[in-house]
């Protein structure tokens, strides 16, 4: 049965637990749900194994139970977070930055949720595209950003959109000079919402002409496809521009509140019980759902299979290193080196001042005794 855990918190792993039976008996679920479901419900337990640290000097035992690393458990994203903030510090530039987002329009979600991976990709194209061709018109050269996609509410509901942080500026296309934006603003938001409509309505044609959407019911009519379309180019498509970031160091601490960020944590939960789950919305707002209801909300951000959430483009693209290199000498910065691995030991103790290594009592170095997995075969025949 759902309920609090450890501390008189509550677990999401524990509503999964209690209700995933009902929920996939009222809803066919994708095999990315079911796995996702599946580590949710087993993370951090004697299902996965681990380790048990031990002090050989005053007795002191605590197992630790392995993480599932699904990137939509609630429980698993702090450490990989910090790991990704590290790992992009020798890509990052040290300009302004300006914090952009896309959204998809309401008359589009219906068809988000029968087909994510062919809109979410238009989503991404259409975001990336409007950056580095209004970049190219702007500073004549080559921007760089970095795209996450998010697509819920604080009430769960479906809302995709995509975060990007964009340099303030760009390298001129002949290496010779960086081109700084304007103090107060990157590119004027409603020129940017013009774009970036026709770049999305141009990438949905794309894939409906490729079958992408084959099988959704409001195309079984010859005109459906055409009438939504025009339905979803009248409104002003959102695109919302804040402030510039000063320094690249900022810009990297307020990137990763983003890209490992997943629906609900469970410290929203604020009451879970066998009818009902209240959790905290926008500020000292809640929301009551039955179990199943959240769940069913919660899967619908699972991802396909493999798909990207984050991605980087123009100066920040994986194989645009030279031109970083020469984006640097310009802004009389050193090359970026590789950056420093960590432990995950390190990390945690970064994160919370926690030393796991030693014991908590008496100081000494613990040992580590592996612990088999509670589902793994007898290691003697019977």
């Amino acid at each position: 049965m759902p309920g609090p855990t450890r501390a008189g918190r509550f677990d999401i792993a524990d509503i999964v637990r209690g209700h995933r039976a009902e929920l996939e008996s009222v809803q066919r679920l994708t095999r990315s749900q079911k796995r996702a479901l599946t580590d949710i419900a087993q993370c951090r337990t004697e299902v996965l194994g681990g380790h048990l640290d031990q002090c050989v000097r005053c007795g002191y035992e605590h197992p630790s139970y392995n993480s599932c690393r699904n990137r939509h458990c609630p429980k698993c994203q702090a450490l990989a977070q910090e790991q990704w903030v590290s790992a992009r510090r020798a890509r990052m530039l040290d300009v302004r930055h300006f914090h952009v987002v896309f959204t998809l329009p309401a008359e589009l979600r219906p068809l988000a949720a029968f087909a994510p991976r062919a809109v979410y990709d238009a989503l991404f194209h259409a975001a990336q595209r409007t950056l580095l061709e209004m970049g190219q018109r702007r500073f004549q050269g080559t921007l760089g950003a970095t795209l996450v996609l998010h697509t819920w509410t604080r009430e769960l509901s479906l809302h995709p959109h995509v975060h990007a942080i964009v340099t303030a500026g760009g390298l001129s296309n002949d290496g010779t000079s960086w081109k700084p934006a304007p103090k107060r603003y990157l590119f004027p938001v409603e020129a940017m919402g013009l774009v970036f409509r026709a770049k999305m309505l141009q990438a949905l044609n794309k894939a409906y002409g490729a079958h992408a959407f084959r099988g959704f019911e409001d195309f079984d009519d010859p005109e459906g496809f055409t009438r939504l379309m025009q339905r979803a180019a009248r409104p002003s498509w959102n695109v919302y521009a804040k402030a510039p970031f000063a320094e690249g160091k900022h810009v990297l601490a307020y990137l990763g509140r983003y890209t490992h960020r997943v629906g609900i944590a469970n410290s929203r939960l604020r009451d879970v019980s066998p009818q009902a789950v209240t959790f905290r919305t926008k500020g000292e707002g809640t929301k009551t759902l039955s179990p199943v209801e959240f769940l069913r909300r919660l899967v619908h951000h699972v991802l396909p299979e493999g798909f990207h959430k984050i991605r980087h483009v123009g100066l920040y693209a994986p194989a645009a290193k030279e031109r970083r290199d020469e984006a640097r000498a310009r802004l009389g910065a050193d090359p970026a080196g590789p950056p420093v691995p960590s432990t995950w030991q390190q990390r945690l103790a970064e994160l919370t001042g926690r030393n796991v290594a030693v014991c908590p009592r008496c100081g000494v170095p613990l040992v580590s005794v592996p612990l088999a997995r509670s589902r793994d075969p007898p290691t003697v025949a019977a």
